[in-house]
């Protein structure tokens, strides 16, 4: 389990993150969303154990990051967005090497060594170096690395990067399972498709700080409180209007322009075969929407619902005008340079 309350970071006179609350139970996943900068990478080094939050608390697998730091690192798997092998080595070696640090004995470690070759299709490379790995094959490494210990907790920083779709979808069922073996994950992702088919709960970070987060079906809730529904008729239905008018709980019925009409005339008729309005509970309307435009004649083709998508209530949080992105942004880079003058004093 991860448990976060009131997570702060300061670099000097910088916040790069403030007053992060959130837990993410034994079985689950959370996405961090948000652009280069907003905090993310700084979050998952505190929660990780590497980086000492300036303010707050916070627990992993039982052990709090302030004061159990190493007992953090050792029960969590970390892969970041850039994997820092050691691209001499082979792969056998390399995961050798790092199970080993976590005390797992020889015969264990050969063994999970061979599984995980297995599973990332790494089996041909075993007698290879990594140096002329491509990226994908390097964060397949990274991945096995970071399972080698079987941890209970796991911080994936663009996991699928690089990768070809079969190996991706691999990824995205290994998270699954992962999840289903009582494992906390925290996934940082920009593919919002994957936060939205992976996640539990999804955070979304600007500037520090969590502007949104809950369950993606409800924050597509939060976003709109309507549905978007399109009736296709066979033939122009032109009291289609008409009818949806009469009935509570549709709001703004209108025509709209199908722009395949085949061989059905222009103009007004082929208006009409296509309608949409909006509705607060669709469930309840549209079977009354439905029951009334047959009676009135209509020949309905098909029925089609809208609701938001995750793409639009993560550009609903971050706002649209491109002097903020470009701040987070420099702020981002101001975190970095901060931080490497930080380690060289």
């Amino acid at each position: 389990m991860i448990e976060a309350r009131g997570l702060t970071r300061h670099f000097r006179t910088f916040t790069a993150v403030s007053q992060l609350s959130f837990q993410v139970p034994s079985g689950s996943v959370l996405a961090l969303l948000g652009p280069n900068g907003a905090g993310k990478t700084t979050t998952v080094r505190m929660l990780a154990g590497l980086l000492a939050p300036s303010e707050g608390e916070a627990t992993v697998a039982g052990y709090d990051v302030r004061r159990e730091p190493d007992a953090v690192r050792a029960n969590v798997g970390l892969v970041t967005d850039v994997p820092g092998l050691f691209e001499q080595m082979m792969v056998p070696a390399y995961l050798n090497f790092f199970g080993s640090i976590y005390g797992i004995s020889a015969t264990e470690r050969s063994k999970r060594i061979n599984t995980l070759l297995e599973f990332f299709d790494l089996q041909a490379h075993r007698k290879e170096k990594m140096v002329g790995f491509s990226k994908g094959m390097k964060q397949k490494v990274a991945l096995a690395r970071a399972l080698i210990h079987e941890p209970v907790v796991l911080f994936l920083d663009e996991p699928t990067s690089g990768l070809d779709p079969l190996a991706a979808r691999s990824v995205r069922e290994l998270i699954v399972g992962l999840k289903h073996g009582s494992r906390s994950i925290i996934l940082c992702t920009h593919d919002l498709d994957e936060a939205e088919r992976l996640a539990d709960e999804v955070a979304i970070i600007r500037q520090g700080r969590i502007v949104a987060h809950g369950t993606p079906t409800a924050l597509r809730r939060q976003a709109t409180g309507e549905t978007l529904v399109r009736i296709e008729f066979a033939v122009p239905c032109p009291e289609a209007l008409e009818v949806l008018q009469a009935i509570d709980g549709i709001d703004t019925p209108r025509f709209v322009e199908k722009k395949d009409t085949g061989t059905l005339p222009s103009g007004a008729q082929a208006q009409q075969l296509l309608v949409e309005y909006h509705a607060a509970q669709p469930k309840m309307i549209n079977p009354q929407a439905l029951a009334r435009l047959i009676t009135a004649g209509a020949q309905i083709v098909s029925v089609t619902c809208e609701t938001s998508t995750l793409e639009d209530v993560y550009a609903s949080a971050m706002g649209t005008g491109s002097e903020e992105q470009e701040g987070v942004e420099k702020a981002g880079n101001e975190v970095k340079v901060m931080t490497l003058v930080e380690k060289e004093n």
